[in-house]
Parts: structure tokens; C-alpha cells; sequence
């Protein structure tokens, strides 16, 4: 019958919408309709109450709809050294304390377990999908795939064996296995994850160069992390690692150079000119004595920036609302400029921008008719958020995770009034305790410098 209401899953009406695209949109009164995990409308509330029957509606007077936060970089696992080793040095950090630990204890379950609880916290954040570098990427996708949650899994290459795997071509062969038998997963891709030029050959670099090719998929790869990397990239190849991946061919627009702090001027031109994109990890950068990411030159560029937390033993937070933060101030901070990353740039970064670094934005990182029901719903109201003249700007500047009350994947709802639909906390905080007697044990009993 002509006028008859269509059906549809979800209506979801809030007092804001920040759809990221158009650029500083804010579209009030208006709401999402959600049918088969795909968003297929936007429009003001009235009219969709007029148009659209749905199975459930969800009125959130106070709130902003956003899409969902993106953690571009992290290593989800590593949840479970959250705090393990804190205040060191990266190499003294890594080789005394992380690598130790991951030799004994790293497993399909450790993995697996780490990584749902990494979900957990970064669900509850706001964060609908990650890009993640780690060991046993299978036992990751159990875990994301459980919680619900979009995942990019790396084909993680190194030089050296580990628990999962003998070498670098061992360690590619079981990623690739892994892509292949979780293809069809509609919330799971996957990247070439070389785990920097420090500890990958150029034989392996250029191997993955090719396959990145062939698969047309991302290479994501830490990158001019601290001065030290550079130092002994030019000792040992006599080219900074940035012109050493040049020379192998992993340049290019399906490069996601994370962390790309110490940088000449050349070399942003050059990241701009061959499309590479660049995670940006302020609080980990920070807290390791890293530097600080030349973010507004970056800009300058036209480089695409996405946010991502690293791992929480380096961070110790998996919180992409407070990295959008800091990433913003630092920004102003270092370059004296207070225009350098205005708020709704900041929030672009949080997700448009992460989604274009992992060629998904035709899914996800705005909210758009047609893309993915991927979606963020924050609590504006308050004491400590009022009054509020901008979502936007209270968005980046004010709120925190705290005040994430809904989150959407695949139009699936996983978290309602900040708790979880279908996790289990007591059994989470269960493994991660049981994780951190198995880490004190070997901590107890490691020699300092032993491992690698």
C-alpha cells in the first residue's frame, strides 16, 4: 500500500549526528536507520518516525552519534603485559622485558585471550575496528570475531622464531593460511605486518612488497620510530629506513608507516608524493621517549593520518578518545600553531582517515547511506560536559571513554548503557589474572638481556 511505513532493524535517534563526512557536519534532531547492518538512512527524526517501522528504536536525547572509533596501530594480545614494564627505554623495554616474556608465554591462547580482552576495553571506548601486528593472528580473529568487533589481522613477519613461527618465509606461510581459511569473514582483513626494517631482511621486505601487491592489501610496518632505528639503518645499509623501503618497492598508497616521527622534510614529501599513510600513536611516542610526529607538516602534505593506541604495555591505554586528544594538542603544541589539527580534523583521524589506511572506507569511518552500521553513541550530558556550544569540539576536547553509552557493529549492538551485550567481564578479569601469575613467573625467573 502506497504511504505504508518500510520495515527496517534499528531507528536511532539522537540530539546529534556527526556523520565525518561532509567535513565538520553536525546534523541535530536527526536519526539513523539500520537495516541489515547497513545504514539506510539519515534523516531528520520526525520524518523517519513517518517512514520507517523498526523492530527496535533507541531515543538518545543527550547524545552524539559518530562513526565508530578506528584503532589504527596495536598489538591487542600485549593487553595482557598491560603495566608489566613501565618507565624504559624501547630497546631496554623490548629486549629485557617484552621479548622475554612473549618467548615463554606467547601461545594461541595467550593470544586469544589477550586479544578479547583488548576487545573489551576498546569496545567500550567507542572503538569498532582495529589493525593489529601480533603473533597467532588465527587466535586474534577468534577473539575479535567473538567480541563482535571489525578486525584488520597482520601477516606478521620477523627474522627471528618465536612460539608461532621458525622464520620469516614460516611465518608468511601461516598468515597467508590464516587469510585464506578467514576470507569470507565480512568483519575480518587482513595486512602484510613486516614488523619494521630493524628486524626484517631485504629479502623478506621485498617478498612482502610483492605479495602486498598481489593481494592488494595493506602493509602496515613501524617506521622511524626513534632516532636510534635511523642510526643503525645507516650503518647497516647506509640508507635511512625510509629510503631503504623506497629502493625494495614497499612504497606506495597501501603503506601504513606507523609512528613516522623522525622524518626530514624530503621525507614527508616523499610519503606524500608515493600515497603512504601514517598511524599516529601520540601517548605510546610519549610515554617511550619516542618524539613527537610531525603532525601539522604531515598535514601540510596532504598525508593521510589515522590514530591508533600501540599495544597497552606501551601506552597503557587502548583509548582512541584520548589519543584524538592528545593528538590534537601536540600538534598545536609542537608546531605553535593552534590551528595545526582542529577538533573535527582530529576526529577524522579517530576514523575516516584510519579507514582510508586500511582501504576500508567504502565500509566504514563515516556515517554514510550505504556503509556499514558501524556507530559510536557518546553522552554529552552532564556537569563535567556542560555547557556544550560544539559536539564536535566537546567530542575531541571534553568527553572521554566514560561516556561511550551505545556501540554498533555491523548494526549489531554490543554495548547499551556502557555495558557489554555479549561479554563476559568477571570471566575476562578471570584470564587476565590467571596471565599475569603465568608473566611473574618468568619475569622472576629471566636474565636481563637473554633474549634475541
Amino acid at each position: 500500500m502506497a504511504g505504508q511505513p518500510q520495515g527496517a532493524d534499528t531507528i536511532i535517534e539522537a540530539r546529534w549526528i556527526v556523520p565525518v563526512e561532509p567535513p565538520g557536519a553536525v546534523l541535530t534532531g536527526h536519526s539513523i536507520v539500520v537495516t541489515a547492518g547497513k545504514i539506510a538512512a539519515i534523516l531528520p527524526s520526525t520524518e523517519a518516525a513517518q517512514r520507517f517501522s523498526a523492530a527496535r528504536r533507541i531515543a538518545l536525547a543527550e547524545h552524539a552519534l559518530i562513526p565508530g572509533l578506528v584503532n589504527l596501530h596495536t598489538h591487542a594480545a600485549m593487553t595482557l603485559m598491560r603495566g608489566m614494564a613501565d618507565d624504559r627505554a624501547l630497546m631496554d623495554w623490548l629486549n629485557n622485558h617484552i621479548w622475554p616474556v612473549e618467548t615463554r608465554l606467547v601461545s594461541d591462547q595467550f593470544v586469544h585471550d589477550g586479544t578479547l580482552l583488548a576487545c573489551a576495553e576498546m569496545l567500550r571506548g567507542g572503538v569498532t575496528c582495529f589493525n593489529d601486528m601480533y603473533f597467532f593472528p588465527e587466535a586474534a580473529a577468534r577473539a575479535a570475531l567473538a567480541a563482535g568487533m571489525r578486525a584488520a589481522l597482520g601477516i606478521i613477519v620477523v627474522e627471528f622464531p618465536s612460539p608461532y613461527a621458525a622464520d620469516a618465509q614460516d611465518y608468511l606461510n601461516k598468515g597467508l593460511a590464516t587469510r585464506d581459511a578467514l576470507r569470507d569473514e565480512p568483519l575480518l582483513t587482513f595486512c602484510m605486518a613486516p614488523h619494521a626494517p630493524y628486524t626484517v631482511s631485504d629479502r623478506s621486505l621485498q617478498h612482502v612488497a610483492m605479495l602486498a601487491g598481489e593481494l592488494d592489501i595493506p602493509i602496515h610496518m613501524h617506521l622511524h620510530e626513534t632516532d636510534d632505528e635511523i642510526r643503525q639503518s645507516v650503518v647497516n645499509f647506509s640508507l635511512r629506513p625510509l629510503a631503504r623501503l623506497r629502493a625494495l618497492g614497499l612504497l606506495g598508497a597501501n603503506l601504513i608507516a606507523v609512528h613516522a616521527i623522525h622524518l626530514t622534510p624530503d621525507e614527508i614529501g616523499l610519503l606524500a608524493a608515493q600515497g603512504c599513510h601514517v598511524a599516529h600513536c601520540p601517548s605510546s611516542n610519549l610515554k617511550l621517549a619516542s618524539g613527537i610526529a610531525p603532525v601539522a607538516e604531515l598535514r601540510r602534505h596532504a598525508v593521510n593520518i589515522g590514530i591508533g593506541t600501540d599495544g597497552a604495555a606501551s601506552n597503557n591505554r587502548l583509548d582512541v578518545l584520548h589519543e584524538m586528544r592528545l593528538a590534537a594538542l601536540l600538534a598545536k603544541g609542537a608546531s605553535g600553531e593552534p590551528t595545526a589539527l582542529p577538533a573535527h580534523q582530529a576526529l577524522e583521524m579517530a576514523t575516516l582517515g584510519a579507514a582510508r589506511a586500511l582501504a576500508l572506507e567504502d565500509r566504514i569511518g563515516s556515517l554514510t547511506v550505504g556503509k556499514c552500521a558501524d556507530i559510536t553513541a557518546v553522552n554529552l550530558s552532564g556537569v563535567e560536559l556542560s555547557p556544550c556550544y560544539d559536539p564536535i569540539s566537546h567530542l575531541v576536547y571534553v568527553a572521554g571513554r566514560e561516556h561511550v553509552s551505545h556501540v554498533w557493529v555491523n548494526g549489531v549492538l554490543l554495548v547499551e548503557e556502557g555495558s557489554f551485550v555479549k561479554l563476559d567481564c568477571a570471566e575476562l578479569e578471570s584470564r587476565a589474572a590467571h596471565w599475569k601469575g603465568r608473566i611473574r613467573e618468568v619475569e622472576a625467573s629471566a636474565t636481563p638481556g637473554s633474549a634475541r
